[in-house]
């Protein structure tokens, strides 16, 4: 109890009401839902940032030796502030409902109930407890190596070496600690997602499958998410059904990590099978880029084969067995070398053959695939005989051609939905706009980004700590709320926990894309012989009625 205590009254009033006053911010609404509990959390986080941020304005106040009010002016300051953060912080806390609810009706939930303040504020009040707790041990221990210093070096010198090994110690064990838990991580998601070489089921029976006996691919080494891809989406038959016209059985080559000791290796083999199948003699040839795990979205490929009554082939190559934060961490350039390797084999060869005779070549990848197509898709695939065009999805922040792009937009253009020069080359589209009008027609290559204005894995800005993103300069979109602003610090936290809230997003918002957002851009990029706009209507309303092998919602 008397250490309960201690801690109680070693609370100071000026830095907790900081940290209030960041509770207060973090009230207001960014770009994905929070939930009671997830927003309790992120406001204890804010809290106990905002308290050690006036902590360590307090001790740089101490070690300048600056002077300090009396007592009774003290007093005085910690009234006033109580009553504006105290206030403040009510007045805000009665609008936050409205405010959630307001962004959850905008992408289609069920609003939030009454009860979502109590547990907002019991969540905040725990988080921030737990945090000032390790704050006290830490400080705990910080004065008992300090002590042990005093008994042989002057304190000045005993204050700096004690901080120091106090720093190194946490490092030591939190270092130890992350990367106990990465490796669990590895573990779990080679294990669960993969399904290699003993665990794996029977090859399919047909040869123009890659995988089969036939194939050049191994099945066994090909993994879960590439032998989900080959074996799904329409068939011939299911195209001719929707179409009502003669149709192919789709090419989809697929080679796992395991099949492959270099991305060079593996993108040899995909050639080679790519050339077993007779790949080059289809009209469209897609080498797209997957997420980290391998997985490649259904609802993007499905589609373009339906448009092009299966007269397509489509080729992808592993490069992790992680989920996509981890792969973005650990394997960053293992995706990019892979993409790299892939694309130029396969452009290098489709360079050979006759420009009457040869498919039309496009790259495409979402999220994380997408950053690696881009970076593969370079400027000999942009000027040395170039392909025919692009499509990415969902594009990470990080993307240097995406951030170029984004940049060289028309002034006044909106940066979620940017305008790139008079639009022949370069279009936009998201959940409201297809990429189908621009100032002038497509001429020659045609490429397009599809980004939801509410997916912070695309938005997110690391310079948010202070200053507004140039998206929040911007009027609202269509899917994100009108009372969203700008807060020093406590944007970046919020952002930053959108980002990992943003693959649970509803369908069309957030970093969930959605197979019927897919169609339109699909349809500008690889412009399908005698397409109609009421065919891409059917194909749309066939993909969210969740129809015949497949168009099923993008997830990761």
């Amino acid at each position: 109890m008397h250490w309960i205590r201690s801690l109680v009254t070693g609370l100071s009033i000026p830095c907790l009401m900081l940290g209030l006053l960041f509770f207060a911010a973090s009230l207001t609404p960014s770009l994905i839902p929070r939930d009671a509990l997830v927003q309790g959390i992120l406001g204890g986080i804010v809290i106990a940032l905002g308290y050690l941020l006036g902590k360590t304005i307090g001790l740089i106040w101490w070690a300048a030796d600056m002077p300090r009010l009396p007592r009774q002016f003290a007093r005085l300051r910690n009234s006033v502030l109580i009553i504006v953060a105290v206030g403040l912080t009510a007045w805000i806390l009665t609008f936050s409902l409205e405010w959630q609810n307001g962004l959850r009706s905008k992408m289609g939930l069920e609003p939030a109930e009454a009860q979502h303040l109590a547990t907002i504020l019991i969540s905040a009040a725990l988080t921030f407890a737990g945090a000032y707790v390790i704050g006290a041990i830490i400080a705990t221990l910080f004065r008992w190596i300090r002590g042990r210093f005093y008994r042989f070096m002057p304190p000045r010198r005993a204050n700096v070496l004690g901080a120091v090994t106090v720093v190194v110690i946490l490092f030591i064990g939190t270092r130890d600690g992350i990367l106990d838990v990465v490796v669990s991580g590895l573990d779990e998601s080679y294990e669960t997602a993969q399904n290699l070489f003993d665990t794996a089921p029977p090859p399919p029976d047909r040869p123009n499958q890659a995988g089969s006996a036939a194939s050049l691919v191994d099945w066994a080494a090909m993994g879960q998410p590439g032998r989900d891809f080959v074996t799904s989406g329409p068939d011939a038959d299911a195209i001719s059904a929707f179409t009502g016209k003669p149709a192919l059985d789709p090419i989809r080559v697929y080679v796992g990590r395991a099949d492959g000791e270099t991305p060079e290796e593996r993108a040899e083999l995909a050639l080679a099978e790519l050339k077993r199948l007779k790949a080059f003699d289809r009209k469209v040839l897609i080498v797209t880029s997957p997420t980290g795990t391998g997985w490649m979205d259904p609802g993007s490929h499905d589609p373009v084969e339906y448009m092009h009554h299966g007269d397509i082939a489509t080729v992808s190559a592993q490069y992790s067995y992680l989920q996509s934060p981890l792969a973005l961490i650990l394997e960053t350039r293992t995706g990019l070398d892979q993409a790299t390797a892939l694309l130029e084999v396969v452009h290098s060869y489709w360079k050979t053959l006759p420009e009457d005779q040869r498919p039309r070549l496009y790259a495409h990848g979402l999220s994380l695939g997408a950053w690696s197509s881009m970076y593969a898709t370079n400027l000999f695939r942009l000027i040395d005989d170039p392909i025919d065009g692009a499509f990415w999805a969902g594009p990470p922040f990080p993307s240097d051609l995406w951030h170029y792009v984004q940049t060289s937009r028309q002034p006044g253009s909106p940066w979620v939905l940017p305008i790139i020069g008079d639009g022949s080359v370069v279009r936009y589209a998201s959940h409201y706009a297809d990429a189908s009008k621009a100032e002038a027609d497509w001429n020659g290559m045609r490429i397009v980004f599809l980004q939801y204005s509410s997916d912070p894995i695309v938005f997110y800005d690391p310079l948010s700590l202070w200053r507004a993103p140039p998206w929040m300069n911007d009027p609202p979109a269509e899917d994100v709320s009108d009372h969203l602003t700008f807060i020093p610090i406590v944007t970046q936290f919020q952002l930053a926990l959108d980002m990992a809230l943003s693959f649970g997003a509803p369908p069309g918002h957030g970093h969930a894309y959605y197979a019927q957002d897919y169609v339109a851009p699909w349809v500008e990029v690889t412009t399908p012989e005698g397409w109609s706009a009421d065919e891409t209507d059917r194909l749309k309303a066939h993909c969210n009625l969740g129809l015949q092998l497949g168009c099923a919602n993008g997830k990761q």
